[in-house]
């Protein structure tokens, strides 16, 4: 979008609000004559716009708005005439942004007059010199950004500038400058918030004062030249901290942490802060989501002898993990890294194991090595995990929860995944495991069992209905498991996700889903991440709370949908298509209020679609292929109470001229003429001959009657 012309501004004189930004103004001329007659301006925003320079001292500003209280020109590449512009256009500005424009030269003294700026923003030009003493007088400053100039000044007599702010100044960015000197004092400024004083030539040694700017959420010092020792002073009173950046610097920790550092979702990285290598007293270390990329230090699992919990997750560490069968961790999340290379062994006092979203590799032959009892939770998903499955799981009896879940495991499930008897979790979905199902009718605590995406076999067996009652969630789908649906699944009560779609089940669906009391009761819902085909679209549920799913499309089911499935009332999504159901629909189909996706498709459905319900309500494509299915949505209605769709079709057929027998009937006259007429010529020499002899005395006879016709029209022409 674009403008050439701003003129027709000067028609909206009581206009206060302006925001014009992203609409390319490259082509205006002498716009900022054109705002300046906007006398009740109070915010302008033009960023970016591609703002053309103009000679702005050539321009008369007598009726410029002393109301203009908000300019925002970043992003529009405009030079030091600017200023001369702001300074006649608005005696009461409160917010200026200036950013990534090409001002050069010192700061001019135009600002310091405006006693009631809060925000300056004059970041990424080319900016020099330091900050003028007229900054003095702005005692109302709360963010002042310069970083990215030139400015070079003793930073210390910056911050005296500043000094009448000290009780107002919330964010100080002086990054990336050329400011040199030792650190300035900011005792006095309480409300500081953020400052920012990296890439800079700051030397000497930070003082303990830092530490009482309570206020302070962000502290950015790298990239300097700082030496001295930081102490627990330095941080004592900073219990808001959130970013902090010191490397690139000269100066060394003096102190030694006991017990827990926690620093997760500062900004520590790229590299491994050095100073915390020399903590080795911490039992608790939480470096999650701080920026950290590369190795870690070859010396690092060395250092820390009594660390009991270790998170580093959320980074992009790489490199291969040693043998930790020697430390003392019972605590490991380095989920969502980049690590590769086998999965080793750990602690005897390992608890939870979190290692998904990396590329751990090989067989999980190593880990089998681990000799710890109490291990409760194992997360390996969403690796490159290969191979077969090891049967070494009866030695961790106290395993609540197990997802290999995303990884290119192969072979039989290992059967002595069937002694753990207080497994709760079970996820092995979207791998390659191939065969029957071992037995798990002992592990009575499943709640959830993820098997989706593999190559399983077999019938689905009848102890998951007697003995894992408990489950929540059975998801099955995309396997090759055949036979008929046990009866026995009736029996889990407590189900909320049943999903045995893509398989090769037959038979009919069982009558007595009645029994699954939790499709028929509104109880508290699973949080826990799992996939779900949500109409007709694959997604992933970060939490199932509320959700209740039935998923059997796509195997070989017959028979007619049972009238006992309209009695789930809380169901929220069912699933039968591309199967052979027959039949119609039950008569209270409708009864189940709360589905919000039904897919009953590629079926052989017939019958009138229940009205009055929510089932009109859904998309005709999900009744689609029942040739004997009508009524709203998938036909406006049938044609007579108990006409179905097909019917519909035939008496159409019949009622026209097109049908079945018109069509035998053409291609057998077809085929009879044919031959009639080039067969007797094929199998007749004399009537061959004949044939084509007549042709050529026609052809003849054409041609000289088109002769004798053309010759006398030239005659005519030529008289």
């Amino acid at each position: 979008m674009s403008s050439e012309n701003l003129e027709w501004l000067s028609h909206l004189s009581s206009l206060r609000y302006l925001n014009m930004s992203e609409i390319d103004l490259s082509k205006v001329v002498n716009w900022p004559l054109s705002l300046s007659k906007l006398t009740l301006l109070t915010e302008l925003q033009l960023s970016p716009c591609y703002l053309p320079n103009v000679n702005l001292r050539s321009l008369s500003f007598i009726n410029s708005s002393t109301s203009l209280q908000l300019l925002s020109l970043y992003g529009n590449f405009l030079n030091s005439s600017i200023y001369y512009w702001i300074a006649n256009v608005s005696s009461n500005f409160v917010h200026i942004y200036l950013s990534f424009n090409n001002l050069e030269g010192p700061i001019p003294d135009v600002f310091t007059s405006m006693l009631s700026l809060v925000t300056l923003d004059l970041s990424h030009n080319q900016l020099e010199g330091g900050i003028p003493k007229g900054f003095q007088n702005l005692c109302s400053l709360e963010s002042l950004t310069l970083d990215y100039n030139q400015l070079s000044e003793n930073i210390e007599d910056s911050v005296k500038t500043l000094s009448c702010a000290e009780n107002t100044l919330d964010t100080l960015d002086l990054g990336a400058n050329w400011f040199w000197g030792s650190w300035p004092d900011l005792k006095h400024f309480s409300k500081l918030r953020e400052l920012y004083l990296g890439a800079n030539q700051l030397n000497g040694s930070v003082p303990e004062s830092v530490g009482q700017l309570s206020s302070l959420e962000t502290l950015s010092l790298f990239g300097n030249s700082l030496s001295g020792f930081l102490t627990e002073a330095h941080f004592l009173n900073l219990s808001r901290l959130r970013v902090l950046s010191l490397f690139d610097n000269r100066f060394s920790i003096n102190f030694q942490l006991t017990g827990s550092l926690d620093m997760s979702s500062l900004k520590v990285g790229p590299a491994f802060p050095k100073w915390i290598l020399t903590q080795t007293n911490l039992t608790t270390l939480s470096l999650s989501n701080v920026g950290l990329s590369g190795s870690l230090p070859t010396k690092f699992w060395d250092l820390f002898s009594v660390l009991s919990e270790l998170d580093l997750s959320m980074n992009q560490i790489h490199g291969k993990l040693p043998n930790l069968s020697s430390t003392s961790l019972s605590y490991v999340n380095l989920f969502s890294n980049l690590l590769s290379g086998a999965v080793p062994s750990f602690s005897p006092k390992l608890r939870e194991l979190y290692l998904s979203n990396n590329m751990f590799s090989e067989p999980l032959s190593s880990f089998c090595a681990t000799q710890s009892p109490d291990l409760w939770d194992v997360d390996i998903s969403k690796n490159l995990l290969s191979g077969e499955l090891p049967n070494c799981w009866m030695q961790f009896q106290e395993l609540g929860v197990l997802n290999l879940g995303k990884n290119k495991l192969s072979g039989k499930i290992p059967s002595s995944l069937g002694s753990l008897q207080g497994i709760g979790i079970l996820r092995l979905h979207d791998n390659n495991f191939s065969g029957e199902l071992p037995s798990l009718e002992n592990c009575t605590g499943l709640w959830m069992v993820d098997l989706g995406n593999n190559n399983l076999s077999g019938k689905i067996p009848t102890w998951i209905g007697q003995s894992l009652t408990n489950l929540v969630i059975l998801r099955l789908r995309s396997n090759e498991f055949n036979g008929i649906i046990p009866f026995s699944l009736c029996s889990l009560a407590a189900i909320h996700v049943l999903d045995l779609s893509h398989n090769n089940i037959s038979g009919g669906l069982p009558h007595c889903f009645n029994n699954i009391t939790a499709l028929a009761n509104n109880d508290t819902g699973i949080g826990e991440i799992i996939e779900l085909v949500w109409k007709g679209i694959e997604r992933e549920f970060p939490n199932l709370d509320g959700m209740r799913s039935i998923d059997i499309s796509s195997n070989y089911l017959i028979g007619e949908i049972p009238p006992s499935i309209a009695s789930m009332t809380e169901l929220i999504s069912l699933n039968l298509s591309r199967n052979k159901l027959t039949g119609k629909l039950p008569e209270d189909f409708g009864n189940m209020k709360m589905l919000e996706s039904l897919d009953l498709s590629r079926n052989r459905i017939s019958g009138r679609i229940p009205s009055g319900t929510q089932l009109q309500g859904f998309n005709a494509s999900q009744y689609m292929g029942n040739l004997g299915l009508c009524g709203p949505p998938l036909t406006p209605n049938c044609s007579r109470d108990g006409a179905t769709q097909a019917d519909d079709n035939k008496e159409h057929d019949n009622d026209g001229l097109i049908s079945l027998g018109f069509f035998i009937s053409a291609v057998l006259g077809f085929v009879t003429g044919f031959w009639m007429v080039c067969g007797s010529l094929l199998l007749k020499t004399s009537w061959r001959y004949a044939y084509f002899r007549f042709l050529d005395n026609a052809k003849d006879w054409i041609y000289v009657k088109t002769a004798v016709y053309k010759a006398k029209v030239q005659r005519r022409l030529q008289r």
